[in-house]
């Protein structure tokens, strides 16, 4: 394993517990106590984590955000050029006459921009993406066209729980597009809210293939809650803003399209 596996290894660890010891890591990792010890080092340095003694707590604001979700209208404000790009890239890939699941979030608010007015069925748990695409100005969809689902409302204007969960297995999509909290490449797509977690596993399960939309801010996020290992999506859309290095061990993983940048 490359050093820098095993520091994402460490970081999505600690991530998880809140802390970790080094000769928990170094047994896990097979490699000494001295390793470990370095990649502690690295990873202080880097701002992802605190010593202390025996291992290690992570610290910062990405710590803090693990647990929390942001309101939508505070990430609506966030990267537009670049959301919508991404929303551009995705709103190719859907054909007309497609039934299509689309996620709570703010990038995928913007490929519901797109969506308006096309002859396609679209389910959704965002109350923002009901009212995008059937608000009566301009080229609105057919009402009936356009499902919401249930279910508790959340501060990035999801519905999730068990209505919005029951109402999802039953039906059935060609392409789902979520958004995500957080992407690493140890510890997949994540989410601070775990009800929201759970509904996009359900969406996901709806589709036949599912694109994740996420801007280059997301990499190195982790959310308390995993809803997706990368292969259980079809690929990733993201913009020009992602970084060599995370380009490179994203692509290893999974499907990765660069807005206005076509796949890596």
């Amino acid at each position: 394993m490359l050093a820098a596996e095993r520091r994402r290894y460490i970081l999505a660890a600690a991530v998880a517990r809140g802390a970790v010891r080094v000769i928990d890591l170094a047994e896990s990792l097979d490699v000494s106590e001295m390793t470990i010890r370095r990649d502690l080092d690295r990873l202080e340095e880097a701002g992802e984590l605190t010593k202390v003694h025996g291992g290690a707590v992570r610290t910062g604001a990405s710590a803090a955000a693990r647990g929390s979700e942001p309101m939508s209208a505070h990430k609506a404000e966030r990267d537009t050029a670049e959301k919508r790009a991404i929303a551009t890239t995705a709103a190719a890939l859907v054909e007309d006459g497609m039934t299509v699941a689309i996620g709570a979030g703010t990038t995928t608010l913007e490929l519901a921009r797109l969506l308006r007015g096309r002859p396609i069925a679209v389910v959704t748990n965002s109350i923002s993406i009901f009212h995008v695409l059937t608000d009566p100005t301009g080229d609105m969809m057919d009402g009936s066209a356009v499902q919401l689902t249930g279910g508790q409302r959340t501060p990035s204007d999801a519905l999730v729980g068990p209505v919005a969960n029951a109402m999802l297995e039953r039906v059935r999509c060609d392409r789902a597009f979520l958004g995500t909290h957080g992407i690493d490449p140890t510890a997949g797509f994540t989410s601070p809210n775990i009800g929201e977690a759970e509904t996009n596993r359900r969406l996901i399960g709806t589709a036949r293939v599912t694109h994740m939309l996420a801007d280059h801010t997301k990499f190195g996020e982790i959310g308390a809650h995993l809803f997706a290992e990368f292969s259980a999506v079809g690929g990733l859309i993201t913009d020009a803003g992602l970084g060599p290095a995370a380009r490179e061990a994203l692509a290893d993983v999974l499907a990765l399209t660069i807005a206005n940048g076509g796949p890596e």
